[in-house]
């Protein structure tokens, strides 16, 4: 007897009154068989009481932040295939099936919702430099093209949310997604989907300046915890450079005179280099234990199946909008 796919929708959200009822209407008219779960986030209006007058499972994450709502609800919930969408009707709820029959037809253990502006005032110019910006550090850094890092709309296997470890607190969480399946060289797709303005009423939590400079040192810190060779040879590299401009000019009196007279000089290049060849060694000895953690984590992903759909349930379309595969490899 076949056994459809379970298919879960998690909405985070944080005072979402005005908009958090028409989502979750979108989504189970969409995927009438997904169970449909709004968590809420430390809200201060009638987000909870809309949101289960809409027929959503409502639970709460009182740590404030959206990664702590991720990491909360990836433990929780259980599902072939876990959608999450913003909870301020900025993305279009309606191609939630889409995605996930993209999903397993793949099979791809990430689809992801790049946004498609509908309106100039949907997408802050701020907020979209800040993504190109960021979506370049992290093409420079993890070696592939990524299209929309900072989206918030997407579908995960169940061996992708069992193996992500959900360590962000706050908005960088899309960033670590980002960066898990790079890490992982996971199968993910892309689908155009429109981003348009929040209802009235609804007011966005995203500061461009102070969120934009925290992804940034979320990615600087994971560039130093997937990347310590490449990171650590830039420090090693510019140490080794400050103590050959100090160590120059001694040498340079020794070869003319035959005498070192600026011992303290001397002393603090050669200590300088050798903390130079320190930071290096360092650096090799982490890449070797990154390499350990990877293979445990790719152990823990191929723990689990791909993505199938029975015959019986298979779908052959996709809906309006580009699709774009990315068969993920980074350099890692």
């Amino acid at each position: 007897m076949d056994v459809p796919p379970t298919i879960a929708c998690v909405v985070p959200c944080h005072n979402e009154e005005a908009a958090v009822g028409k989502v979750v209407r979108d989504l189970r008219a969409a995927l009438p068989e997904a169970d449909i779960y709004v968590y809420d986030n430390a809200s201060t209006d009638r987000t909870v009481e809309v949101a289960r007058e809409a027929g959503a499972i409502v639970r709460e994450e009182r740590r404030k932040g959206k990664g702590n709502v991720i990491r909360r609800a990836f433990a929780d919930v259980d599902a072939d295939a876990l959608l999450i969408i913003d909870g301020d009707d900025t993305y279009d709820a309606s191609r939630a099936r889409d995605l996930v029959d993209l999903l397993f037809e793949g099979p791809y253990d990430q689809v992801v919702g790049a946004r498609r502006e509908t309106a100039s005032a949907a997408y802050r110019a701020g907020h979209a430099f800040g993504n190109r910006l960021l979506t370049g550090v992290v093409g420079s850094l993890f070696g592939n093209d990524v299209t929309d890092m900072l989206s918030g709309y997407r579908v995960f296997s169940r061996r992708f949310v069992k193996s992500f470890p959900a360590l962000a607190r706050q908005f960088e969480t899309e960033t670590e997604m980002t960066i898990h399946a790079l890490h992982l060289r996971l199968p993910t797709a892309e689908l155009e989907v429109d981003y348009r303005v929040r209802p009235a009423g609804s007011e966005s939590k995203l500061r461009t300046f102070r969120d934009g400079w925290h992804i940034l040192r979320v990615i600087l810190d994971l560039a130093r915890r997937e990347r310590p060779s490449l990171v650590h040879t830039a420090v090693a590299g510019l140490l080794a450079l400050v103590s050959v401009v100090l160590g120059i000019p001694v040498i340079a009196d020794f070869i003319r005179t035959g005498t070192v007279p600026r011992i303290p000089t001397a002393i603090l290049a050669a200590a300088v280099m050798t903390i130079a060849a320190l930071v290096l060694l360092v650096g090799y000895i982490l890449e070797s234990l990154m390499h350990m953690r990877q293979e445990q984590s790719r152990l823990v992903h191929l723990a689990y199946a791909a993505p199938t759909r029975s015959p019986r349930y298979t779908t052959h379309h996709v809906g309006t909008g580009r699709v774009r595969v990315r068969n993920v490899s980074g350099g890692l």
